[in-house]
């Protein structure tokens, strides 16, 4: 079969033959339709991801859309290695495919399935949110960041904050308030978590999150009975570490967790999926992408950092 295959951890993949998979017992080989090139498909490739392999030579994707042996079309998790989904052909455990509703397209269940599933399951199992709550999303302008932004308003969200690194992307999102990470967004983080933050959202991790937490936590002695702020760590765009004061937690509510392969249950993020895309067309989810033939993985791999990139075997009609 045609595939995307990664050689090497240090270059981008090529496109090439694969052998095909066969299916064992409690397996199934899904015929893709499209697969997302999400930052954690470029993270396990260069084997930097902490669930990365020990070696080359598999074909990269973790989640995508097809149909299986009976027609039907399917989102599914993890297939199993080394037959990723930047395949023609995915191997898949029968328990990691959700079925698909049919009014909605394939580029549109892989997007909104890959971009808004970290905050749904967050939203859902890891800070669940009441009506009212307020949300700040830390990477707001990214794909999962947006995707955010809507979950939380489906959720009921009655104030979200969108933090970010462009202005101009920050003034397309439908929020309460926007901050740019500039030279003066320090005070402007302080002011919205002494208003009240019920819960952050952080993708990007790195020097933004430790002014985020910074902001989170001065001043705000827990003696005084103020409520909890739970921070969830959705991902690294901006740096793997920061560095944290003890005292900052002590000295206040703030909880930091994380939500992820790992820290969530494997069938929790499956029903998480299958609530996701069941909900997608009557809340109007919908995630903007590229969708480029599997062809040109090698030019979508190291396209522009903030294109979310759908690829699709050559000659298929989405």
């Amino acid at each position: 079969m045609k595939a995307a295959v990664v050689t090497d951890f240090g270059n981008a993949p090529t496109y090439g033959d694969f052998r095909k998979p066969v299916a064992g017992e409690g397996e199934t080989i899904v015929r893709v339709h499209a697969a997302p090139l999400s930052p954690i498909v470029k993270a396990l490739a260069s084997g930097r991801h902490y669930t990365s392999g020990a070696q080359a030579g598999f074909v990269p994707g973790v989640d995508g859309v097809g149909t299986d042996p009976d027609g039907r079309r399917v989102y599914f998790l993890f297939p199993k290695a080394p037959f990723g989904s930047m395949g023609e052909l995915a191997l898949v455990s029968n328990e990691m495919i959700v079925a698909i509703p049919g009014d909605i397209s394939d580029v549109r269940a892989a997007a909104v399935a890959t971009g808004g599933l970290a905050s749904w399951v967050a939203l859902t199992r890891r800070a669940p949110i009441q009506p009212g709550s307020t949300v700040l999303v830390n990477g707001a302008t990214g794909a999962a960041g947006g995707m955010a932004v809507q979950i939380a308003r489906h959720f009921g969200a009655g104030r979200i904050i969108a933090v970010g690194r462009s202005r101009e992307r920050l003034d397309r999102l439908e929020v309460e308030a926007r901050i740019a990470l500039d030279d003066v967004a320090d005070g402007a983080l302080r002011a919205e978590f002494d208003r009240g933050v019920d819960v952050v959202l952080d993708f990007i991790w790195g020097e933004p999150a430790s002014r985020v937490i910074a902001a989170a936590t001065k001043n705000r002695g827990s003696r005084m009975g103020e409520p909890r702020v739970r921070y969830v760590q959705l991902g690294t765009a901006a740096g793997d570490e920061i560095s944290l004061r003890g005292d900052a937690f002590r000295g206040s509510g703030l909880e930091l967790m994380g939500s992820g392969i790992g820290s969530v249950a494997i069938r929790e993020l499956l029903a998480g999926a299958r609530e996701l895309l069941t909900e997608t067309n009557k809340a109007g989810f919908d995630a903007p992408v590229t969708t480029l033939p599997l062809t040109a993985v090698a030019d979508a791999w190291v396209g522009p950092s903030d294109v979310r990139y759908i690829l699709s075997p050559v000659g298929h009609t989405h």
